[in-house]
C-alpha cells in the first residue's frame, strides 16, 4: 500500500535529493526488505531518491516499505455509484460513510499526472515524471514552458521508479530492473535525440551510482558487481557512449566514499562485531591496501557514518551518534582530526540537509520527529527557508537546484491533498511559479487529516505514530471519533525505516471506506536516535510486538477503535509483523494482510541476496545468528512458520515470484503449512513481481482484492473488483472464494500459468 515518504541521499547529503515517488512526492512501496539505510548509502532502489539514483556505497540490507506506485484501472463512475454491501451499510452510516462518496481507487493509486518535477543544472530544462500508454515515463520541457513537454523515454511495462540530469544538461539518468529482480541496470537518455542507452549491459549486475560531479559533465563512477555478485567494483562510465574503465577493483569491502574530482577517498565494511569502518589507503594514491581510519562501533552503526566532503575534500561531513544518542552533523578536519558539532535535536537524527550545489557547504539541516523541522546553518538561505515556509502550508521539500543556485524546484506536502510543485526563482527577486499538482482529481473527494501522536510503550519508549479517522466521524477535529470504529494497524517495513506525516493514499483509502487507520513507529524504526533502534535488537516478534500490541490497547482506551474490529496489514516486515500477529497474539487481530513478509527467519537469512553478505554480521546482531544452532532454534521460536496452528483469522497474503529479499518461498511454505492444516488463507501471487507490485496494474489489482477482504472481515465499504484486474498477472493459487468477487473476476481473466512453487 503506498505510503508518503521523504528520503535523502546520506552519501552525498549537499544534493538534498529526495523521494518523489510516482503517487507524486511519495513513499516508496511499503515493501523493501533490505539492509536499513546506511549512512553512507543510498536507499535500495524501492526507495531511491528522486532526483539522484542508487549508489555504489553500501546500503545496509533493509527490510523495508510498501508496494509501490500503484495504477488504477477501475472507473470513476463504477466508484461514486457503489452502494455498500448490506452487510456494512449500518455501520457505514453510523461511521457517517453513507453520504461520503467512495473515492475510486483509481483516483487514490492510479498514475499521477504528473510528479518529480527537475530542473537541469543549467536552468534551462525542467524534467518530470507522466505516464504513456499507462506507464510512467520522463517528460522534458523548457523551463519556463511546461507546455511544449515531449516524453523523451519509452518504457513500456514497468514505471520509471526515479531520474536525474547528468551534469551535461542533456541526457536523464534512469534506472530499470526486470519482473522486479532488482538486477537494476542504469540507462541514460539523450533528452534531444531521445535515445536511450543501456550503461550497464550485463545480464544479472545491479548497477549503483558512486559519483556524478560537474567537473566531469560526460562521465559518472558507476559499481558493478559482475566479477563477484558479493561486491561492487567501480567503474568510470562515459555516459555518451558506454565506454568504461576500471576505477577501483573492490578488496572485500561493503563500498566506498568518493570525492567530486572521481578520487577513491575511503572505503566501508562491516566488522565482525556488526559495527562500521571507514579505511584510508595506506598510502596516498594507492589504493591497494587499506588501513582503519575511523570505527563506529554496533551501538552506532545504525546511526553513524560518513555523508560526503566538502568543495576543498579537506572537511569530511559526518553522523555520529559516538557519545550521544541522536546523530549529529559533524565537520571533520582531515588534517587534524578535530570534529566540530554542526547541528542537533535530542529527539531525532538528522533526516537530511541542504547544501549548496557547488561549494558544497551544508546550508540547512532538517530534523524529523513527528514532523519536519529545519535548522539553518548559512545566513545566506535564512531569508529563502522563511520564504518557503511561509508561502504555503504543509511540510516543503528542496527537489532540485541549478548549479548558479538561482532556481530551485520546491514540493509542498500537505496531509489532505495533493502535492504541489513550484519552480523557485530566486533572483533578482523571489518568486514562485507553480507547476502542477501530482493529482488534480484529489480535490474532487472528501480528503482527511493525518494526526501525530506519541504513544507511550509498556517499558516507556515513545512511539511517534500516525492516526487518520474515517470523514465525518470526528467533527471537533480532536483526532478521537464521536464512537470506536473499525481500525487497521498500517505497519511499515525496514525494520530499518520510519513512517512520516504528510499525504498518505493508503490512509485516505481506508479512512474513506470507514476505518481509523494507524501507523506506529515501533523500536527499531530509523530517526529517533540509536537507544531507540539498539531496543530492538534481537526483538522481532517480541517486544517490538510489543510495541504494536501497546498502540492497539491505546487506539482501544482512548475508544478509537473497536477492539474487535482491528486488522493489522503491512509488507515486508510489516508482512512479517502481520504474521507473527495472527499466530503469537491470535485472538487479537480479526484478520490480516501480509505483502511479501517473511514467514521463517531461519530461510529468510539462508537465502539473502549476495551484495547483503558483507551487512550479515549486523543482522546477526539485529536479527539472531542463523549459523549456529542455538541461534537457528531462537530464530525458529520467532518465525510465524513455527506457530502456523495458531492462526484463527482470515488472512491475505500477496507475493511478488521474483523477489530477491523476501523469497517466493517464505510464502508458499506457510501456505502449504495452512493448507494442510486445513486453515483458510487467501493467496495472490504476481509472476512478473518482485518485493512489492511496481506495474501500475498489479498494485491496483492487489489493492481491489484487500479492499474486498477487510469489507468482509471489518464491515466497510467497498468498490467493487470491477475491471481493477484488466492488465495485471494477479494468479491467486488458493483461497479465491474467501474473498467477495474474487473469483467472478477472475475468470474475465486470461489464464497466466502460475510459477512453479518454490516451496523448501
Amino acid at each position: 500500500m503506498p505510503r508518503l515518504d521523504v528520503c535523502f541521499r546520506p552519501k552525498t547529503l549537499w544534493f538534498a535529493t529526495v523521494c518523489v515517488f510516482a503517487i507524486g512526492c511519495g513513499k516508496p512501496s511499503a515493501t523493501t526488505m533490505a539492509p536499513p539505510q546506511s549512512k553512507t548509502a543510498t536507499p535500495p532502489p524501492s526507495q531511491a531518491p528522486s532526483s539522484t539514483l542508487p549508489s555504489a556505497i553500501p546500503s545496509k540490507p533493509e527490510v523495508n516499505s510498501t508496494t509501490s506506485p500503484v495504477s488504477g484501472a477501475s472507473s470513476k463512475e463504477a466508484a461514486e455509484n457503489q452502494t455498500p454491501p448490506p452487510s456494512s451499510t449500518s455501520k457505514s452510516e453510523a461511521n457517517g460513510g453513507a453520504k461520503i462518496p467512495l473515492i475510486p481507487r483509481e483516483v487514490l493509486f492510479g498514475n499521477p499526472k504528473r510528479a518529480q518535477a527537475r530542473l537541469s543544472h543549467d536552468g534551462k530544462w525542467i524534467s518530470f515524471q507522466a505516464p504513456v500508454n499507462g506507464v510512467l515515463n520522463i517528460w522534458v520541457a523548457p523551463a519556463d514552458d511546461l507546455s511544449k513537454a515531449q516524453a523523451v523515454t519509452e518504457e513500456k511495462v514497468r514505471p520509471i521508479p526515479t531520474h536525474s540530469w547528468a551534469y551535461d544538461n542533456k541526457h536523464i539518468l534512469y534506472i530499470q530492473d526486470k519482473n522486479g529482480d532488482e538486477n537494476f541496470h542504469l540507462y541514460a537518455t539523450n533528452v534531444e535525440t531521445r535515445e536511450t542507452k543501456d550503461l550497464t549491459p550485463i545480464k544479472g549486475v545491479r548497477a549503483k551510482i558512486q559519483e556524478v560531479s560537474e567537473k566531469f559533465p560526460n562521465e559518472m563512477l558507476v559499481g558493478l558487481n559482475d566479477r563477484d555478485e558479493r561486491y561492487h567494483d567501480i567503474w568510470r562510465i562515459n555516459i555518451q557512449s558506454g565506454e568504461k574503465q576500471l576505477a577501483q577493483q573492490n578488496p572485500g569491502v561493503a563500498g566506498f566514499l568518493t570525492d567530486d574530482d572521481f578520487v577513491i577517498r575511503m572505503a566501508m565494511n562491516y566488522t565482525p562485531a556488526g559495527g562500521t569502518v571507514l579505511q584510508v589507503p595506506e598510502k596516498a594514491g594507492d589504493t591497494s591496501k587499506w588501513k582503519n581510519f575511523l570505527e563506529f562501533g554496533p551501538e552506532d552503526a545504525m546511526t553513524s557514518g560518513p555523508a560526503g566532503f566538502d568543495k576543498t575534500g579537506q572537511i569530511l561531513y559526518l553522523e555520529d551518534s559516538r557519545n550521544r544518542n541522536t546523530a549529529g552533523l559533524f565537520a571533520m578536519d582531515l588534517k587534524t582530526g578535530e570534529s566540530k558539532l554542526l547541528a542537533e535535536d535530542p529527539r531525532a537524527d538528522i533526516s537530511g540537509v541542504l547544501a549548496h550545489p557547488t561549494e558544497k557547504n551544508i546550508q540547512a539541516v532538517s530534523f524529523t520527529y513527528a514532523r519536519t523541522e529545519w535548522k539553518i546553518l548559512d545566513p545566506a538561505v535564512a531569508p529563502d527557508i522563511e520564504f518557503l515556509k511561509k508561502f504555503q502550508d504543509g511540510d516543503f521539500l528542496v527537489t532540485s537546484r541549478t548549479l548558479d543556485d538561482s532556481q530551485w524546484t520546491v514540493a509542498y506536502i500537505l496531509d489532505n491533498g495533493p502535492v504541489k510543485f513550484y519552480r523557485y526563482v530566486r533572483t533578482p527577486e523571489r518568486k514562485m511559479v507553480f507547476l502542477f499538482n501530482n493529482r488534480d482529481d484529489l480535490g474532487e473527494y472528501p480528503l482527511v487529516k493525518m494526526h501525530d501522536r506519541i504513544i507511550k510503550s509498556r517499558d516507556g519508549l515513545d512511539l511517534v505514530s500516525y492516526l487518520s479517522l474515517p470523514p465525518g466521524t470526528d467533527p471537533d477535529g480532536d483526532g478521537i471519533p464521536n464512537h470506536p470504529v473499525p481500525m487497521v494497524l498500517d505497519v511499515h517495513g525496514g525494520p530499518w525505516a520510519r513512517d512520516d506525516w504528510g499525504f498518505n493514499s493508503t490512509h485516505q483509502w481506508l479512512a474513506n471506506r470507514g476505518y481509523a487507520v494507524l501507523n506506529v513507529n515501533y523500536r527499531g524504526s530509523t530517526g529517533f536516535g540509536k537507544n531507540f533502534i539498539n531496543a530492538s535488537n534481537g526483538q522481532w516478534s517480541l517486544k517490538m510486538h510489543d510495541d504494536l500490541l501497546d498502540a492497539v490497547k491505546w487506539a482501544v482506551d482512548q475508544k478509537i477503535a473497536d477492539k474487535d474490529k482491528v486488522a493489522i496489514m503491512g509488507g515486508s516486515y510489516g508482512g512479517y509483523a502481520t504474521l507473527v500477529g495472527l499466530t503469537f497474539t491470535p485472538d487479537l487481530f480479526a484478520c490480516g494482510v501480509d505483502i511479501v513478509g517473511p514467514s521463517s527467519l531461519v530461510t529468510l537469512l539462508k537465502n539473502v541476496p549476495p551484495y547483503w553478505m558483507p551487512f550479515m554480521p549486523v543482522m546477526k546482531i539485529r536479527v539472531g545468528d542463523v549459523n549456529s544452532e542455538p541461534g537457528r532454534a531462537e530464530l525458529l521460536k520467532r518465525s510465524p512458520l513455527s506457530l502456523v496452528d495458531k492462526i484463527k483469522r482470515p488472512l491475505l497474503i500477496g507475493q511478488g515470484a521474483n523477489d530477491p529479499r523476501v523469497k517466493r518461498a517464505e510464502a508458499d511454505q506457510i501456505v502449504k503449512a495452512m493448507t494442510e492444516k486445513k486453515i483458510p488463507v487467501t493467496y495472490v501471487l504476481y509472476p512478473d513481481e518482485g518485493h512489492g507490485f511496481h506495474r501500475p496494474e498489479n498494485n491496483t489489482s492487489f489493492n481491489a482484492v484487500t479492499e474486498a477482504f477487510l469489507s468482509k472481515q471489518l464491515g466497510g465499504r467497498f468498490q467493487p473488483i470491477g475491471d481493477d484486474f484488466k492488465g495485471a498477472t494477479i494468479t491467486v493459487p488458493t483461497g479465491a472464494d474467501q474473498v467477495p468477487g474474487l473469483e467472478e473476476a477472475l475468470a474475465k481473466q486470461p489464464k497466466p500459468e502460475p510459477p512453479k512453487s518454490e516451496t523448501k
